[in-house]
């Protein structure tokens, strides 16, 4: 997971919504063919109650909520029948989702899943959660496929067994995959629990030429994922880093062709940088960042200091050809430094060059490595990961994306050009922390000058703007419907002319928490949103009017 440290939402529970009232005097109740529970009792906090829902498929499951007279903020209210049975709570006044489009549900698998030698861990255990996962109607898993396990030792030879019992278990239980090509390390970063390094013969390539990394300004190289500009360097072994990604894509290809026949394969991720995702790693934990540092350029390898020498002679100003020397540390603010602070560098000639080239290079990483992945998947749906780096988005530089390479200085859309080149590889934009609501990030962190609403938007409209297929996911884990109920808000925009809405979410990350009951149903009533589905009655059951006198209330 790439987000850092960041606060998580606020932890009130909302209670759930009402398909009928009962006033204070008045009661609506709903019958089945057999007698109902003779007496209800409710324990408010208020006069006024809303009775939520009657299942008489279960005999006696009713749920209610105050009315909105009362405190809302919190609901404690319980309800229990004369036979003691236990109340389930539905949803409280908010939108309904009944109708809306499909937007399938995919949960990441653990990262361990799959151990150093390709084994499948505890297939019993997982049997077991996937079960609980179809149980509620989610569409499938993701699962990550690492470089670093699959051609460990030797170039070109390629170990899927456990990978193979795994899939073949999703699909037994009817679950669909997203599958993600994994080139970067995993550990070090929030979320990590598990460390897979980077194939073995990489690593001692990079004893000898530690330029295939990418590196800071002051030398510190980073082995989590290649430096993009061996992109087209023969020095892996005779292979160029695209020859090397292109030949693992097409053996995951062949070797899982009956998955891909069978459509239980339905889109593959093509991992593009740190995390996985398309980014410069701009602030790595390993080398003393902290959250909400501004983050290092990363452009100092031999390979992409080339490159920019070249760009900065075909400028006429050879003397442009170094990264910029006044951009702060890690953990530097941004008005801080001579170049981002308001007014700074970052706005002058120089400035508009650099970051113009080293924003470019980015995208033209992008372009190489999905121009092979749509030769090795054919005609399968590619996407790749966006990060949300919201933090100082609402100064005039956006220092830490600029550093994570993408160009969205104020007055320019740095998302836009990224949206454009996927769309020339016809590839799904998958993007982060969509369960962030800003006033939350802002509270520990004020000075960052957070909003990871506005980002969300931005790039969400990018992407729909250049007509690709948008998705998402959450940063930090998610369990309550504060957390779901902003991720709805950006699945499927209310009232949007053109309808537009995300193709499809993924839920980070499958673990014994989520599993957890009170968990497991709130995560059941958002699969249901997201899939449009009603929450309340099913059409046979039909609405009656009973006497009031049934009903005895202890207020």
């Amino acid at each position: 997971m790439a987000m850092p440290f960041l606060t998580t939402a606020g932890t009130s529970m909302l209670k759930c919504a009402t398909t009928m009232a009962l006033p204070y005097g008045n009661a609506v109740l709903l019958r089945h063919p057999f007698s109902p529970p003779s007496v209800v009792h409710f324990t408010p906090r208020s006069h006024q109650l809303k009775l939520n829902f009657v299942d008489f498929s279960a005999r006696t499951r009713i749920s209610a909520a105050p009315s909105d007279v009362g405190d809302s903020s919190g609901f404690t209210d319980t309800v229990c029948t004369s036979d003691n049975h236990q109340v389930s709570e539905i949803v409280s006044d908010e939108r309904d989702f009944a109708g809306t489009p499909h937007v399938p549900v995919y949960v990441m698998l653990p990262l361990g899943i799959i151990n150093t030698e390709c084994e499948l861990v505890n297939p019993d255990e997982l049997s077991n959660q996937l079960r609980a996962l179809k149980s509620i109607n989610v569409d499938g898993v993701m699962v990550d496929t690492w470089w670093g396990i699959v051609e460990a030792n030797n170039p070109q030879q390629y170990n899927w067994k456990g990978y193979k019992q795994l899939f073949s278990i999703v699909r037994e239980l009817d679950l669909k995959l997203q599958v993600v090509m994994s080139f970067h390390e995993c550990g070090g970063n929030v979320g990590d629990d598990v460390h897979i390094p980077l194939p073995k013969w990489i690593k001692e390539i990079g004893q000898g030429n530690p330029d295939i990394y990418f590196t800071d300004r002051d030398g510190r190289r980073n082995p989590e994922s290649l430096t993009w500009g061996i992109d087209k360097e023969r020095v892996l072994r005779g292979r160029t880093a695209v020859e090397v990604y292109f030949e693992y894509m097409r053996s995951f290809r062949v070797e899982f062709d009956d998955f891909f026949q069978d459509g239980s394969i339905t889109e593959i991720e093509i991992g593009l940088g740190a995390c996985g995702e398309l980014r410069y790693p701009s602030y790595p934990a390993k080398h003393g960042w902290e959250y909400p540092g501004i983050g290092e350029f990363q452009c100092y390898d031999k390979y992409l200091r080339k490159c920019l020498e070249k760009a900065a002679e075909a400028r006429g100003h050879s003397f442009w050809g170094r990264p910029p020397d006044n951009a702060g540390s890690y953990n530097s603010q941004p008005q801080d430094t001579k170049f981002f602070c308001d007014g700074g560098d970052y706005d002058g000639a120089y400035g508009r060059f650099f970051l113009n080239w080293y924003s470019q290079y980015l995208i033209d990483h992008g372009d190489r490595v999905l121009a092979m992945a749509n030769l090795a998947f054919e005609d399968t749906p590619i996407s790749i990961k966006l990060s949300g780096i919201h933090w100082w988005y609402k100064t005039a530089s956006h220092a830490a994306e600029l550093t994570a390479g993408f160009y969205n200085r104020a007055n320019r859309d740095g998302y836009a050009p990224i949206a454009s080149m996927l769309k020339k590889h016809e590839t799904a934009l998958n993007f982060t922390c969509v369960e962030l609501r800003t006033l939350d990030q802002q509270e520990g962190f004020p000075e960052a000058m957070v909003d990871p609403e506005g980002l969300v938007w931005q790039v969400l409209n990018a992407a729909w703007d250049a007509d690709i297929l948008v998705a998402s996911e959450n940063a930090l884990p998610c369990y309550e419907r504060q957390g779901y109920n902003k991720i709805l808000e950006h699945a499927k925009p209310r009232n949007d002319p053109d309808g537009r809405h995300l193709s499809a979410f993924t839920y980070l990350r499958l673990n014994e928490a989520l599993l957890e009951q009170h968990n497991l149903k709130e995560f059941q009533l958002f699969v249901k949103r997201m899939h449009g589905k009603s929450l309340f009655l099913h059409s046979s059951i039909c609405i009656v009017f009973f006497t009031f006198s049934i009903l005895h209330i202890q207020i």
